[in-house]
């Protein structure tokens, strides 16, 4: 067992402080049990990162700010209901959603094998009764009842993921595209069917770089 003062000890402070700080700038209170989860979840993605690579980040201090508060940062625009995550990897953002919304029900889904048992098991080892996890193509998946909302990070160009994905949003629905940069030229390749609705940008704690999050719906929704 690590003794006081190790360097994993001090890591672990380390995270714990950087999460507080980073809820705080988000303004996004949470239970304390829905950090130790967080925390847990940042300590399982670095554990089976090593040997799956399920994120390109090789720095456990980074865990904490570029996927849990890059995750979290969309929370506040996630209507409430049935949730679905593409191409989700090591978790990012569903997991993260479903640990701070235990009421909303999220499905994360990813074609790679992997990255699918990893979500299978961080859904067991965090006791996440609200997560269910798909494993296959977008294109594939066909559930009797169409989602809330599907976001999706870095997945695909914008028009990508609204074709690949349309067939799963509800009537009323919403996709929810989280970027790097304001995707302008993305934008204005999307179907005219497809309206843009909102875009937020977002400022995230221990993030450097430019954050949005591109909401779009059907026309006429």
């Amino acid at each position: 067992m690590p003794h006081a003062g190790s360097p994993e000890v001090s890591a672990a402070i380390a995270q714990e402080e950087q999460l507080e700080q980073g809820l705080v700038a988000l303004g996004i209170d949470l239970p304390a049990v829905a950090r130790d989860k967080l925390r847990a979840y940042a300590a399982l993605l670095y554990k089976w990162n090593r040997t799956y690579n399920l994120t390109a980040l090789r720095d456990p201090g980074q865990a904490v700010s570029h996927h849990l508060l890059d995750s979290l940062a969309v929370l506040p625009f996630v209507p409430a209901g049935m949730l679905l995550d593409v191409g989700s990897g090591g978790g990012m953002p569903g997991i993260s959603l479903a640990i701070a919304r235990p009421e909303l029900m999220v499905t994360v889904l990813d074609s790679n094998s992997k990255k699918s048992a990893f979500l299978q098991q961080a859904a067991i080892e965090l006791a996440l009764a609200n997560i269910s996890v798909h494993g296959g193509r977008v294109e594939q998946y066909h559930p009797s009842v169409g989602f809330s909302a599907i976001i999706s990070r870095a997945f695909s160009e914008l028009a990508d993921f609204v074709h690949l994905s349309r067939h799963l949003l509800a009537a009323d629905g919403r996709w929810l595209a989280m970027k790097g940069v304001r995707p302008d030229a993305e934008i204005e390749r999307l179907p005219p069917e497809i309206a843009v609705e909102a875009i937020h940008r977002l400022v995230v704690p221990g993030v450097d770089g430019e954050r949005h999050l591109v909401i779009m719906k059907m026309t006429g929704a």
